[in-house]
C-alpha cells in the first residue's frame, strides 16, 4: 500500500499547529478550548475522508467508523487530542525532506538536534524529519497517532475490496493531565479491542504498563520563634526529609528501569509550620505495588505514632493500573498486532511502558487496549520530532491489523 509522504506532512503539520496543551486546574471538558478546535478540524476531515457516525460527544472524544467489508471483530483505534505541559503557542514545525542524520539547528532558539545526543537519529537518514523551532513542542505525541489513523481509515474506505470488520475511531481529550479517559463510553465505543497509538519507536508494542498510585501528604508542624523554640518547635520540613529518608534510596525513577518499580516525590512546599508533600508510586506487579503503597502508609503512621508532627494525614489516589493481566486473558489483540509487524518487515520490540496510556484506564473499563507507537521521539519538549515515514508506517501497520483481524477472529 501506498501512502503519500507529502500528504501525511501537511496534515500532520496542519494538526500541530493548533495549541491542545491541557489543563489539569481547568473543570472543564476538556480541560482547553484548543482541544475542542482540533476535535472539530477531525469531525470535518473525517466526513470528508468517507467515515460514518461522525460524532463530537459530550466527553470531549471525537468517534468514527469505517464500516465493515466482511464478518470481523470491531477494532477501535485510539489517540488522543491534547498535549503536555509545555509551551504549544504558535507551534511551527520545521520540515527537513531527505534528513541528512546530521545536526539539526531548531530555528534561531539556540538549541540543536545532535546525532551525538540523540544517536537515534541517524536511524532517520533518509526520511522527512519534522522538528520544532526551539521554542515550543511538536505534538507528536499524540498528532502523529492522530494523523497516520486519519489516513488508515480513509484507504480503507477507498480500498472497499479490502476484507475488514468495522472500525471505530476515537480521538478523546485530557491523556496527558489523566482524566480524559476517565469519561470513555465503552458502550458507546463498541468494539471488540482497540489499541493506543501513543510514543514509541516504529516496532514497539506495549501491553504491560505501571499501576500507579499519587499520595498526597499533610504535615502540621508548630511554628515557633526561634529563640524560644527549644522543645516546641516542630519543623514540618524536617519531618518531610524524614519520610523521603526513610523510604528506599535506590527505588526511585533515576535509578530502576525495566520492570523495576519506584517511589517518587514529586513535589515539596511549605515552612517550618505546614509542609505538602506529593509522591506517585508505580510497579508492574500489583502485589508488589500495594507493598510499595503501604510501605509509604507505615512510615507516616509510624512517624504519627512517635509525635513527630502535630499531625500528618494522606489522601491516596489509584490513577490507573497494568494492563497486562487483562490481555493475558484475552490475547488476540497483541497476537494480531505481532502478526501485522511480521508482516510488513517490522522489528518488533515488546516493551514494557514505564507509565500509563489511555489503553490502561479503557482496558481496565473492559475494553482490552493495548499500545502500538507513533513513531517520535523526545516528547513532552522542544527536541520533539517524528517522521512522515514513521506515520506512514503506523498507517500501513493499522490497515494491516484491520485486514488480519478477521481470520484471527475465525481461528480463535
Amino acid at each position: 500500500m501506498n501512502f503519500d509522504l507529502d500528504a501525511i506532512t501537511r496534515q500532520f503539520v496542519r494538526y500541530a499547529a493548533i495549541n491542545t496543551r491541557s489543563d489539569a486546574s481547568s473543570t472543564t471538558v476538556p480541560s482547553t478550548p484548543g482541544q475542542t478546535m482540533l476535535a472539530r478540524v477531525l469531525q470535518a476531515d473525517l466526513r470528508a475522508a468517507g467515515l460514518t457516525d461522525v460524532t463530537l460527544l459530550d466527553n470531549g472524544f471525537v468517534t468514527a467508523t469505517v464500516p465493515a467489508t466482511t464478518a470481523g471483530p470491531t477494532i477501535g483505534w485510539v489517540a488522543h487530542l491534547d498535549t503536555a505541559d509545555f509551551n504549544s503557542d504558535c507551534v511551527r514545525p520545521q520540515v527537513l525532506p531527505q534528513y541528512a542524520g546530521t545536526t539539526v539547528k531548531l530555528g534561531t532558539s539556540g538549541l540543536v538536534l545532535d546525532p551525538d545526543v540523540f544517536p537515534e537519529l541517524r536511524q532517520l537518514r533518509g526520511q522527512t524529519l519534522i522538528t520544532t523551532d526551539g521554542t515550543t513542542l511538536l505534538g507528536a505525541d499524540d498528532k502523529a497517532g492522530i494523523t497516520a489513523a486519519v489516513q488508515a481509515a480513509a484507504y480503507l474506505v477507498r480500498h472497499p475490496e479490502l476484507p475488514h470488520g468495522k472500525v471505530r475511531l476515537a480521538f478523546g481529550p485530557d491523556e496527558e493531565i489523566g482524566t480524559g479517559a476517565d469519561r470513555f463510553d465503552v458502550a458507546q465505543f463498541a468494539a471488540d479491542f482497540a489499541y493506543t497509538l501513543d510514543n514509541g519507536r516504529v516496532g514497539d508494542l506495549e501491553y504491560e504498563t505501571f499501576n500507579a498510585a499519587e499520595c498526597q501528604i499533610h504535615i502540621v508542624g508548630k511554628s515557633v520563634h526561634p529563640g524560644a523554640a527549644r522543645g516546641q518547635l516542630i519543623n514540618a520540613l524536617k519531618v518531610a526529609q524524614m519520610i523521603d529518608q526513610a523510604l528506599p534510596e535506590t527505588e526511585v525513577p533515576e535509578r530502576t528501569a525495566n520492570y523495576e518499580g519506584f517511589f517518587l516525590l514529586d513535589s515539596l512546599q511549605g515552612d517550618v509550620g505546614a509542609a505538602d508533600m506529593t509522591y506517585i508510586v508505580r510497579d508492574f506487579d500489583m502485589d508488589h505495588f500495594r507493598k510499595r503503597c503501604a510501605q509509604l502508609q507505615g512510615i507516616v503512621d509510624r512517624l504519627n505514632a512517635a509525635h513527630a508532627a502535630v499531625a500528618i494525614t494522606t489522601q491516596w489516589h489509584d490513577q490507573y493500573y497494568n494492563m497486562g493481566p487483562a490481555l493475558a486473558k484475552f490475547p488476540l489483540p497483541v497476537d494480531v498486532a505481532k502478526a501485522a509487524y511480521a508482516k510488513l518487515g517490522l522489528q518488533l520490540r515488546v516493551v514494557p511502558f514505564r507509565g500509563g496510556t489511555d489503553g490502561s484506564k479503557i482496558t481496565a473499563l473492559g475494553l482490552p487496549t493495548p499500545n502500538l507507537f507513533n513513531g517520535g521521539g523526545n516528547f513532552h519538549g522542544p527536541y520533539e520530532y517524528v517522521t512522515s515515514e514513521a506515520m506512514a508506517t503506523l498507517a500501513e501497520t493499522l490497515v494491516t491489523i484491520a485486514t488480519l483481524a478477521p481470520g484471527f477472529a475465525a481461528n480463535d
